[in-house]
């Protein structure tokens, strides 16, 4: 069990105020990470509280029960919260959920999981250690114009379709095994003048949109979403925490679908698809951490936070 496997929780007084937990209720935590939302919440409820924490990576439901084991109320399920119907047990409903889907710091900052472009490690980028496809694998296996769109549509990496074109000329004359494999990529992609005008590291986007890729992230968000409102008592409250635009995208959408189901024309005088809104919209948009959470944390700079209420 990782020692150092600490997570530092986002936007966690927005989170606090916009669940509200209350002695005895019931809670989950689908992104249990290191266990920093869903220590603040069991803190609030109390010994007849209960909280289920799902997080489909070994070492973070090992660090979690360490940290957590002081609160009866907490239940660790390993699984992925894409699946939070047949991981929670039949019949529960919550009070309130929350998904945090950014990586955690333990991951970005453990070298042999291959999620950070500064180390030297292996390719390997899955969340859930028992899955056989990793990084490497997706590289050296996918077609281009595959690696290419993904690229695109999960990292809105502008030279998408060069660095598609060095990663399968790479691998053409011996696989890419490491990190600093796909940086080179990267780096033989961009030309040296757009790097050194870059912000942030070259191959931040690259990185991330394979994260996505191997991890199948983004596809099932938007029914899972659906799943977790109605896992929700009427008045229950779902969070999620959003680090990328694309992302943010696809939360958005669906909780306007959830508000507005209604796929009538727009001049239709009534309704006739018969499709009744089930969650309504919090805050009217995103909510920002605060200059002062940002220079403690910079990894909340990119933080946002949507949330939704169960109707009736």
């Amino acid at each position: 069990m990782p020692e150092n496997y600490y997570h530092q929780p986002v936007l966690l007084r927005e989170v606090l105020e916009c669940l509200d937990p209350q002695p005895g209720q019931t809670f989950a935590d689908g992104t249990l990470g290191g266990g920093g939302h869903a220590e603040a919440v069991l803190k609030r409820l109390g010994e007849g509280g209960r909280l289920y924490g799902i997080d489909r990576d070994q070492a973070a439901i090992e660090a979690a029960g360490k940290r957590l084991s002081a609160f009866p109320g907490f239940c660790a399920l390993r699984g992925n919260f894409h699946d939070v119907d047949s991981l929670l047990p039949e019949g529960v409903l919550l009070d309130g959920g929350l998904l945090d889907l950014g990586v955690s710091s333990y991951q970005l900052d453990t070298p042999e999981r291959g999620f950070s472009y500064h180390e030297e490690a292996p390719l390997d980028m899955r969340m859930d250690q028992r899955q056989e496809m990793t990084a490497a694998d997706w590289l050296n296996r996918t077609p281009e114009a595959e690696i290419r769109q993904a690229l695109y549509d999960y990292g809105d990496e502008r030279w998408a379709a060069r660095i598609a074109q060095k990663i399968v000329e790479r691998r053409g004359t011996a696989p890419l095994e490491t990190t600093m494999d796909l940086v080179a990529c990267v780096d033989a992609a961009i030309p040296k003048a757009v790097r050194r005008k870059d912000d942030g590291h070259p191959a931040r986007r690259t990185f991330q949109a394979v994260r996505i890729a191997v991890n199948d992230e983004l596809a099932p968000l938007s029914q899972a979403l659906t799943d977790w409102v109605m896992r929700l008592k009427p008045g229950g409250r779902l969070c999620v925490l959003t680090f990328h635009s694309i992302e943010d995208r696809l939360v958005k959408t669906a909780f306007r679908r959830m508000q507005n189901p209604c796929v009538c024309p727009p001049k239709a005088p009534v309704c006739t698809c018969g499709r009744k809104s089930i969650a309504k919209v919090l805050y009217g948009g995103a909510v920002k951490p605060s200059a002062e959470e940002i220079a403690e944390n910079s990894r909340a700079h990119s933080a946002l936070l949507r949330a939704v209420e169960r109707l009736p």
